[in-house]
């Protein structure tokens, strides 16, 4: 299975795509979005919208999802089998107010 995942590097429901991903021990590339135009560019080509997270699954596009939608999207085509392993982080949760705070002062932004 190829995966990409189109994230921020910090934001909850970035945060909630990776730990999907480490729950099912999955190999995907991560593609940072705030800090990378051409990537930013390259989701927003591919998804047709300006909103993130977006994960390409074997060339489908899941746009402006949470890792929750992910791992249902995962499950309810067979890509990967039920497992009961809890998530490292929050799979459906927005940023903090901190979280906002801290991509405002450190990050460069595209749009």
């Amino acid at each position: 299975m190829k995966i990409i995942a189109y994230l921020k590097p910090t934001c909850g429901w970035s945060m909630g795509v990776r730990a999907i991903m480490k729950k099912y021990s999955l190999e995907y590339e991560d593609r940072d979005i705030i800090n990378n135009a051409d990537q930013y560019a390259e989701m927003v080509e591919k998804s047709g919208q300006p909103l993130s997270p977006c994960v390409e699954i074997d060339g489908t596009m899941l746009a402006d999802v949470s890792g929750e939608e992910v791992e249902n999207y995962m499950l309810s085509n067979g890509l990967v089998s039920e497992n009961n392993t809890e998530a490292e982080a929050p799979t459906n949760a927005p940023c903090t107010d901190e979280e906002h705070e801290a991509m405002r002062s450190k990050t460069v932004r595209f749009f």
